[in-house]
């Protein structure tokens, strides 16, 4: 540093002696220089003797401190980087949790993306947001006819980690679907994401005998969910429903050749259909034959193990959902959020309908058709004849489902 010469020569009233000038000199390690003040510019008023000058003559201890400055700016500038890329980011996982929303609200009929600004994203490299997949299910609910499938399925899906299948696809019973593949059958099933549990139901897999192997062949882990009613129940309902399809305005003659279940049969009384004219129960009747369910039960648990196939009483589900669906909440490993204020009765259909936080939905009308009257004698005689075949059921399942027996 260039030290300040003084000119001694000429006579000034700021000018103070040599001395007073040797006085201030400070040895100090940052070479400090104290100089008189008068040295720089004109004294007003009572003035200190000395001005204290510093600088840096030392290329190491220069070189020492511009490092340290340079890495104090260093340390500010990442702070304020990393605090504007926290808030990008936050804002940034937002709006994809508000696309997930909008997206599972549409799935079925929106195959659209999730859109996000590229530019943000390549210049942050910011994780990309998961994206809803066709997931071949985890669970499947494989029967009984006339027994609470459909309701079922729809209790299931007001869980927010549960996505269904809109409607029956018949893969695993039906030859024609079947050699079409996983990939075909995968296309079936709805959007979801990581976590969440795509569930089909078609109640014929039951008592399908192709089926137990097929399901395995598919996945040997997938969860089972078999729901049952009362025998003569179930029967008298799919009588009812088979009935309904035989309208006058199609011949008896026609409708036999739409398919098995539409024959000329379907406009007797259920009575003629269920007892055979020398009084012995027609089991060749198809709803008396699938109410036989140990017939079928013995299928599945010779490819299956017990534990993985859950059997849900029907007649409870209807009476009151949520024990039972809390149960099948903790057979498919989910956490409960189902409850009663997902439920309300409809006096008018005689069942619960489905609530969410946006809507109410009942089931189609043709679900909860009133059954017609059955002869009581008839209805016993059934009961009876189930008796034995009940307690073969109770014992494939190990457990007892409390059916009346008269």
């Amino acid at each position: 540093m260039e030290r300040v010469q003084i000119n001694q020569s000429v006579p000034n009233k700021y000018h103070r002696p040599e001395a007073t000038y040797k006085s201030c000199s400070q040895s100090l390690p940052l070479d400090i220089l104290w100089l008189p003040r008068s040295s720089f510019r004109p004294a007003e008023g009572e003035l200190a003797d000395c001005v204290l000058v510093v600088g840096v003559s030392r290329p190491k201890l220069a070189a020492a401190l511009l490092s340290v400055t340079l890495l104090s700016l260093f340390l500010t500038f990442h702070v304020l980087y990393d605090s504007a890329l926290y808030s990008i980011q936050a804002a940034s996982m937002a709006s994809v949790a508000h696309e997930n929303r909008n997206i599972l609200q549409n799935q079925q009929t929106n195959t659209r993306t999730i859109n996000h600004p590229m530019s943000l994203r390549k210049r942050l490299k910011l994780p990309r947001p998961p994206r809803p997949v066709r997931r071949l299910p985890q669970a499947l609910i494989i029967g009984v006819r006339k027994c609470g499938t459909r309701a079922l399925l729809e209790m299931l899906y007001l869980h927010p980690m549960v996505q269904k299948a809109s409607g029956e696809v018949h893969f695993f019973d039906r030859d024609e679907n079947y050699a079409l593949g996983l990939d075909w059958y995968r296309s079936k099933m709805p959007l979801s994401f990581k976590g969440q549990i795509t569930i089909e139901k078609s109640p014929s897999y039951f008592v399908t005998p192709e089926v137990p192997e097929r399901v395995r062949a598919m996945n040997s882990s997938v969860r089972l969910l078999l729901i049952v009613r009362e025998p003569v129940t179930r029967a008298i309902s799919d009588y009812t429903q088979l009935r309904s399809r035989a309208t006058p305005s199609v011949p008896a003659h026609a409708l036999a050749g739409l398919t098995p279940h539409l024959t000329p049969d379907a406009a007797k009384p259920f009575e003629h259909l269920a007892i055979s004219p020398d009084g012995s129960i027609n089991v060749a009747y198809r709803p008396i034959a699938i109410s036989l369910y140990h017939a079928y039960m013995h299928r599945w648990l010779e490819v299956f193990p017990r534990e993985q196939i859950l059997v849900v009483n029907g007649d409870q589900l209807i009476e009151d959902p949520v024990p039972q669906l809390r149960r099948i909440e903790k057979f498919l490993g989910l956490e409960h959020k189902i409850g009663r204020k997902n439920f309300y009765f409809n006096e008018t259909k005689g069942f619960y309908c489905l609530r969410n936080d946006t809507t109410d939905k009942c089931l189609r009308e043709t679900k909860g058709r009133k059954h017609p009257r059955v002869d009581p004698a008839v209805v016993t005689k059934l009961r009876k004849f189930f008796v034995q075949h009940n307690q073969r059921f109770y014992d494939l399942v190990g457990e007892d489902l409390g059916w009346p027996e008269d």
